[in-house]
């Protein structure tokens, strides 16, 4: 269905695009493809064996934490790593859920081998040596070139390419067929038609929403967490006049027609439109729901894979976890991966196994994530360096209120103290 669903056939695919969980999970891999993947095995731990000069230690259970990690993932992966050989041990997000508690916990546990998942933002943090117990290990892995700008060179390197898309349904529940277009993801509060907007401050998805709609607005030099004022003002609009529908996210209220537009992440879309009909009475089909054109494009993240220096962890012992990695994130299971979850692979050998050259046009976008920002860096970073302070003051001010009987009034934007409210609430 992925590949039917495609508008766009794309000769080569640059990977300057920026990957989070799914909800839509299928069952089992390809017999073919599982097969290819735990034949790469053998190859990783020589590699290894090469590399450490050590004997991997097979008995090792590998204990690895991420974000990624639905009861549907977590056992796809085991099943799939014991038949490659190896022994891993890693949560269910009943367990541990979000980027922030997978590496909480694995910042208080201290027993991680390794953290797959996560994005640019948490990645700056970990390799930067923000956690007091996390170090993230020396490591190149033999398909590095593989992944494009994806790579903390040495350290961690990108596994899947997710994004942020704003959809909008084109029949008598939406735009009665007009195409709807704009310049900015802040626009959306000027579009004319009910948008979908989601009901909470945290969560992966909705911070990378967050962030596309806060791109217009890059100020360093503004006390307001590097964004103008009129940023928080437009966010602000976008809470108060969107609807919130009780949905995680945004494509259950648009399949239902609750709203005309409508906020989705990528990993997931093609997924849920396959499972449409079973959730409403008049479901998206191939044919009422677009992509709305955004001139930016749409922000990209990442997510990578990396290897924590456990302390007491033998040779022998680190050796398994750098071959459990090599086979990870190579192109057999990667490609099985992105088949049995709606991802796509950061690594372009696996991406090629997919799609060939018929690439989505969801993975065609621009990617503003990577573009240059006023301060020199790009947004990504940008996003790394203020996202705590954003969150300080979305929670302060009291942004995404669930219930409108709830909603506080509209601060008054010219007499708030920013070095407050970029500071977390006591």
């Amino acid at each position: 269905m992925k590949k039917f669903l495609s508008l766009i056939l794309a000769l080569a695919m640059v990977l300057s695009m920026a990957a989070c969980g799914s909800n839509t999970d299928k069952s089992t891999a390809a017999p073919e493809t599982t097969k290819a993947a735990a034949e790469t095995t053998k190859a990783a731990t020589e590699t290894t064996k090469a590399e450490e000069g050590v004997q991997p230690d097979k008995n090792y259970v590998i204990r690895i934490y991420s974000n990624s990690n639905s009861s549907e993932r977590v056992t796809w992966l085991i099943q799939q790593a014991e038949k490659a050989g190896f022994k891993i041990s890693l949560d269910t997000n009943e367990v541990v859920k979000g980027d922030t508690g997978a590496v909480q916990a694995a910042d208080e546990k201290k027993d991680g081998d390794l953290i797959f998942g996560l994005n640019e933002t948490r990645w700056g943090q970990l390799i930067g040596g923000t956690y007091a117990n996390l170090k993230v290990l020396d490591w190149t892995p033999t398909w590095a070139d593989k992944v494009g700008d994806y790579k903390y060179d040495g350290k961690a390197y990108g596994i899947v390419i997710q994004n942020v898309l704003m959809l909008y349904r084109d029949d008598e529940l939406g735009t009665n067929g007009k195409e709807v277009s704009m310049k900015h993801w802040a626009d959306i509060v000027d579009c004319g038609y009910t948008w979908y907007r989601q009901g909470k401050v945290g969560g992966t998805t909705n911070a990378n929403i967050n962030s596309a709609i806060l791109y217009a607005f890059v100020d360093p030099s503004s006390p307001a967490g590097g964004i103008s004022v009129d940023g928080w003002k437009t966010l602000w609009n976008y809470c108060a006049n969107g609807k919130f529908t009780g949905d995680s996210y945004g494509f259950d209220a648009l399949n239902r027609g609750d709203v005309a537009v409508a906020t989705y992440y990528s990993s997931s879309l093609y997924g849920q439109l396959d499972n449409a009909a079973a959730g409403s009475e008049h479901p998206l089909t191939n044919d009422n729901w677009h992509l709305v054109k955004i001139e930016d494009g749409t922000y990209y993240i990442a997510e990578y894979i990396g290897i924590l220096d456990k302390a007491g962890r033998t040779e022998a012992q680190t050796a398994q976890v750098k071959a459990f990695a090599e086979w990870f994130g190579g192109a057999e299971l990667q490609a099985a991966w992105s088949e049995e979850f709606d991802t796509f692979p950061c690594n372009s050998e696996a991406a090629s196994k997919v799609y060939g050259t018929s690439i989505p046009e969801i993975y065609t976008l621009p990617n503003f994530a990577l573009s240059k920002v006023a301060d020199g860096g790009t947004y990504a970073e940008y996003v790394a360096a203020h996202s705590a302070q954003w969150t300080n003051i979305m929670t302060n001010l009291g942004f995404y209120w669930a219930d409108a009987k709830d909603a506080p009034a509209e601060p008054a934007w010219d007499t708030l103290d920013w070095a407050t409210l970029t500071q977390k609430k006591d």
